[in-house]
């Protein structure tokens, strides 16, 4: 049993620099991740895992473009360039990236519905598992590093408080996609107001960590 997970969020080969949906200085996280890791009993990871033809893929709306708005299935939906495609290279973890057994949670497979958050699709339909995982082994914290901080990272950790977690985001060991410039700053700013911990990797690293 173990009160602290550390949660690492879709560090995959498209969102580095050179991916195919590369996240500025995603690479950053990859040392943060690393150092972090020994410190704790339990590291999970969540995996973006597309089908081809996702939905959430601008080439699958003729005359659409990444970064592009609009409504699938009743939902907002940012179009992205295809990425993080099941058997592709870039779906798979970065080669630098310590995960050792740590278990992995995928997400993003239903063709029709994207997945931000590690937890849920972004309707709620479908639920990965992930906080009943948790609960099972004692967790009441999650430490959340990964890509990206307006996206991914900031769906997990809204979706952890709701489930209850503590949260803490090391702010460090993230990075936004800033369609709009400052979008990271306001997923930050908002996960704090939410009730979530932001931290550095120094200090989790600490003696008092």
């Amino acid at each position: 049993m173990t009160e602290r997970a550390l949660l690492v969020i879709d560090v995959q080969n498209d969102f580095l620099p050179g991916g195919a949906l590369p996240v500025p200085e995603g690479d950053a996280v990859i040392p943060v991740a690393n150092a972090l890791r020994p410190h704790f009993d339990l590291v999970v990871a969540t995996q973006d895992f597309h089908p081809p033809g996702h939905q959430s893929f601008a080439s699958q709306h003729p005359g659409r473009s990444p970064g592009d708005v609009i409504t699938l299935h009743g939902l907002p939906q940012v179009l992205w360039p295809d990425h993080c495609v099941q058997g592709t290279a870039g779906a798979a973890f970065a080669a630098g990236l310590t995960l050792g057994d740590a278990p992995v949670f995928p997400k993003g497979m239903d063709p029709e519905i994207d997945s931000y958050s590690g937890f849920f699709d972004n309707g709620r339909r479908h639920d990965t598992g992930l906080a009943s995982f948790l609960r099972e082994r004692g967790v009441t914290e999650v430490v959340c590093v990964g890509l990206a901080t307006d996206y991914c990272v900031k769906a997990t950790a809204s979706d952890a408080l709701s489930a209850g977690f503590r949260v803490t985001v090391v702010e460090d060991g993230v990075r936004p996609v800033d369609l709009r410039a400052g979008d990271g700053t306001r997923a930050l700013a908002e996960l704090r107001d939410a009730g979530a911990r932001l931290m550095r990797s120094a200090s989790l690293l600490g003696p008092q960590a």
